[in-house]
């Protein structure tokens, strides 16, 4: 196997990045930034701590994080698993990175930065949603943030109605944590909340993180 092991090397075979590609990047959220966050319904949450890196999924309804300022979003930790992975990391090694999807769009929005937690009572307060408030609020300042080009989005043909795939064809939660020691009661009651909930969820757009309130859950289920 021949492993890559310098920048060099790396450069020799991939060269420099084009201007296009580099004058996106901005220090702040400019206004066309701003709509796409605004849009945004989903974010994958990237954090690193002493145990190694995580990537956690984020959403709710568009618009979930906050634009506070130019250099500052703030996104709610909705109630979830209880893993709570990705704010063990930024206690302790603040920084993060967002990357946001649109349904229906092939650019994707990135943004790295350093984020810290906050409990105030107010800023907890302005986040409810169905009169639950989220117990953490990520607060992230902007260093740079740019838009993606849609070649991976495109190649993935991600938006695709066609493309979807029948949940009926993935593991369950049954057989996902089959390799570990699991109570069937536990099991039975993951699913039926699942299937109960599932529905409303989708038929309803009803913000995800009310729903997680009511389950074990932190992600919809197969």
């Amino acid at each position: 196997m021949s492993i890559i092991a310098t920048i060099e090397e790396l450069e020799a075979i991939y060269g420099h990045p084009n201007e296009a590609s580099t004058v996106k990047v901005a220090d702040r959220v400019t206004p066309p930034y701003r709509v796409l966050i605004e849009k945004s319904p989903f974010a994958a949450l990237a954090t690193a701590g002493p145990e190694g890196l995580d990537c956690s999924p984020r959403g709710d309804l568009p618009g979930f994080v906050r634009i506070h300022d130019e250099t500052t979003l703030m996104m709610p930790d909705r109630r979830g698993n209880n893993r709570i992975d990705s704010l063990r990391n930024i206690v302790r090694d603040p920084r993060v990175a967002l990357l946001f999807l649109i349904p229906g769009s092939g650019n994707t929005l990135r943004v790295n930065g350093c984020a810290h937690l906050s409990r105030d009572a107010e800023l907890l307060a302005s986040f409810k949603v169905d009169g639950k408030a989220p117990r953490t609020v990520i607060v992230m300042g902007v260093e740079e943030i740019y838009f993606q080009c849609a070649r991976a989005i495109v190649r993935a043909d991600l938006w695709n109605p066609d493309k979807r795939v029948d949940p009926k064809t993935l593991p369950t939660c049954r057989l996902r944590n089959c390799h570990i020691n699991v109570p069937d009661q536990s099991l039975n009651h993951i699913e039926s909340s699942a299937h109960a909930l599932m529905p409303t969820q989708w038929n309803g757009y009803k913000p995800w993180s009310s729903i997680c309130c009511r389950t074990s859950l932190a992600v919809p289920p197969a």
